[in-house]
């Protein structure tokens, strides 16, 4: 028990910085502010629930799946940095009248064509991103290999992929509750810096891949 106790603080410390929900909610507020209170944590239930998947996933098939398609962590880290950038860019260029708009169309929007995009942008890259996954598939990929140790290092993921999506529904499904006390002309603030600094964040993923595959290529003279 104590080596499954120090395994889920381990995983635990990699993971939640970098998925950062708390960070992320205001985030997730920009792009579902239109929506109803109830329907915003129904929203939030499934992206944890998407992201305890995919960090499942990545902790016990990530590499296997990369191996198969001949799919590199840099070339990961590339093409999901781009598609942060591209959702950053997106948000920090909406306007007002765009938004309000949005709203209009929003309140007649069923809870299905909600969640459509429950899993791409909101949960992939937006919450569970390149880095969450490759830190999941690192961790994966230095699992032991033996029944018993294997089984503790499972139930380990299990658990703290729990604990992470846990506070993903708690952060992003109680957000509004955050404007609310902030108020609107605050929250607006913290919107386009968060925006912002999704796109910096898009930015330094999509340099580390590009670096790596760098330090991939032949140098000159050798």
């Amino acid at each position: 028990m104590l080596e499954t106790a120090k395994s889920i603080v381990l995983i635990l410390s990699a993971l939640f910085p970098i998925v950062n929900p708390l960070g992320g909610s205001p985030v997730f507020l920009a792009l579902t502010h239109e929506y109803s209170s109830s329907a915003r944590r129904i929203l939030a239930r499934r992206v944890a629930m998407n992201s305890f998947i995919l960090l499942i996933a990545s902790f016990l098939v990530g590499t296997h799946i990369l191996e198969f398609f001949g799919i590199s962590i840099p070339v990961v880290q590339v093409g999901g940095g781009l598609i942060v950038i591209s959702n950053g860019w997106a948000m920090l260029k909406r306007k007002e009248d765009e938004e309000d708009r949005g709203r209009e169309a929003q309140k007649k929007a069923k809870l299905k064509n909600i969640f459509r995009n429950a899993f791409y942008p909101l949960t992939l890259p937006l919450t569970v991103g390149p880095g969450s996954i490759s830190v999941a598939i690192t961790l994966g990929a230095n699992i032991p290999h033996h029944l018993g140790p294997n089984l503790r290092a499972f139930l380990a993921a299990l658990i703290a992929s729990a604990l992470v999506a846990v506070s993903i529904y708690l952060c992003y499904g109680f957000a509004d509750r955050l404007a609310a006390v902030i108020g609107e002309s605050g929250m607006s603030i913290i919107l386009r810096l968060s925006s912002f600094l999704l796109v910096c964040i898009g930015v330094q993923i999509f340099w580390n891949g590009v670096h790596a595959l760098f330090l991939t290529l032949p140098r000159a003279g050798m």
